[in-house]
């Protein structure tokens, strides 16, 4: 069986007005699809007007001001309907799509389709690499961000923080790690169901440590996007990583 690494793939990355998935707004966005070899076939990007102002902390991170969103971004509705039909494709051909931290970008997606009425693809198969890595290498000390995984595996990533290099990041982050760990190398849908099982089990555990000083601490263990239900927590109760993306 071949690799999904060595086959074609795609990578996925939006960046948004803010870090909770269930109101963040896409700003900008991108999808790349590279052969086996990691030669990019297609390269896909976005500027959307939100239709919301953009917080100065998130402009801070990825450089768009309200203005320029303004100024130069296409309607949010057309940039959700684009990026649906884009992925939905790549899904409907069995491509797999890469996307670091996917809960995270998929459950945005999803909640901006629901927002403007427009369907989006069940994402599958999805690879993760921060899943990936927290499996691999579990007991590793240190930040788990896009950053500190380029620099632990020798990733040259130049301009963090927009969608486009976030994209080619994680593809190669994904190959390397698909290239060093053989149980990550096998077909994309397996590797996919096996992902289900160790984002939860990661949510589990790390539910079980916060719980230590905050025993109200719920962690979300959804994967690759997040069920509307989590909207609306219990009174008193915190749904943490998934209303936190990685920040780069």
């Amino acid at each position: 069986m071949t690799s999904w690494h060595m086959e074609p793939r795609a990578a996925f990355d939006l960046e948004t007005t803010g870090r909770d998935p269930m109101s963040a707004r896409i700003v900008t966005a991108t999808v790349i699809l590279v052969d086996g070899r990691g030669d990019v076939l297609e390269h896909h990007e976005w500027l959307a007007d939100p239709g919301v102002e953009i917080p100065e902390g998130a402009s801070a991170i990825h450089g768009i001001t309200t203005a320029q969103a303004l100024a130069h971004g296409q309607p949010a509705a057309d940039v959700v309907r684009s990026i649906a039909g884009v992925l939905a494709r790549l899904f409907a051909d069995g491509v797999p799509v890469l996307a670091y931290n996917a809960r995270y970008d998929f459950t945005v997606l999803a909640q901006e389709g629901r927002r403007h009425a427009i369907d989006v693809p069940l994402p599958g198969p999805v690879i993760d690499p921060f899943i990936m890595d927290k499996q691999a290498d579990r007991y590793r000390r240190g930040k788990r961000t896009l950053t500190a995984l380029c620099e632990h595996y020798g990733v040259d990533f130049q301009n963090a923080h927009t969608s486009s290099a976030d994209v080619l990041a994680t593809l190669e982050v994904g190959r390397v790690l698909a290239d060093r760990y053989a149980f990550l190398q096998r077909p994309a849908v397996d590797l996919h169901a096996s992902l289900i099982v160790w984002a939860d089990r990661q949510a589990a555990n790390f539910e079980e440590y916060l719980r230590r000083s905050e025993p109200g601490a719920v962690i979300e263990r959804a994967w690759p996007v997040v069920p509307d239900r989590v909207a609306s927590p219990e009174p008193g109760r915190s749904i943490t990583e998934p209303r936190l993306t990685a920040v780069v």
